[in-house]
């Protein structure tokens, strides 16, 4: 988990001790209402799934933006080798559709639907200890990196302040991942795909008629 690493050191670099009370981040999914995105990202997931790299590359935009800050098609092949079954982008860009989304203006005639809604709704005031929320309805704040440990707290889309972003299981038999986070006064570990940061790798799209394109594909701030 590079990534993750390398976000929560740009996010904040010391976790305080304390974390706001009831700070939460609810889902959205403004895309859902628009007529023709929910078929369009049930296509893009399935061509994800099937790593079909010839509808992949069909819906990018000439001048995307890239994680690198560079932009372009060439530059995002070079980045992501869609020709490679074992690319991450197949991981990557599903685990940020699978999440919801919201509209940005990107400039005074460009409008993007971007996802996950995370880095676009996290709240202006949050305190600077705080690096990732909460993106599912229930997860359980563990004791232990491990299933079977108390219970600390029931966390719903909560934010958290993490302290390390990859715990292993307490069994070396269990392929469970965990985080150390901090809610309020409660310190635990939480099941890592139940947390994600703000600065994970984000989306954006621009319908144009009735078709979309994806105009960036980013990480960082």
């Amino acid at each position: 988990m590079v990534v993750r690493a390398a976000c929560a050191l740009a996010l904040a670099l010391l976790v305080q001790t304390s974390v706001a009370q009831d700070a939460k981040l609810p889902p959205v999914d403004e895309g859902a209402t628009d007529a023709v995105w929910p078929r369009f990202k049930a296509r893009l997931l399935d061509a994800l799934e099937r790593r079909d790299r010839q509808f992949v590359l069909g819906i990018l935009d000439r001048n995307i933006r890239n994680t690198s800050g560079t932009s372009g098609i060439a530059e995002f092949r070079k980045l992501w080798d869609p020709e490679a079954a074992d690319s991450p982008l197949w991981s990557q860009l599903a685990g940020v559709l699978f999440l919801g989304s919201v509209y940005v203006k990107r400039d005074a005639k460009t409008q993007e639907l971007c996802a996950p809604y995370i880095y676009y709704r996290w709240p202006a005031d949050a305190p600077e200890n705080i690096n990732g929320a909460v993106i599912v309805k229930e997860t359980l704040l563990k004791s232990n990196p491990s299933a079977a440990a108390a219970t600390v707290a029931t966390l719903s889309y909560d934010l958290v302040a993490v302290s390390n972003w990859e715990v292993a299981d307490e069994s070396k038999e269990s392929p469970q991942k965990w985080v150390k986070a901090k809610a309020g006064s409660k310190e635990g570990f939480a099941p890592e795909e139940h947390v994600r940061s703000p600065l994970e790798y984000r989306a954006c799209f621009v319908k144009a008629g009735e078709r979309w394109r994806m105009t960036a594909l980013e990480v960082g701030e």
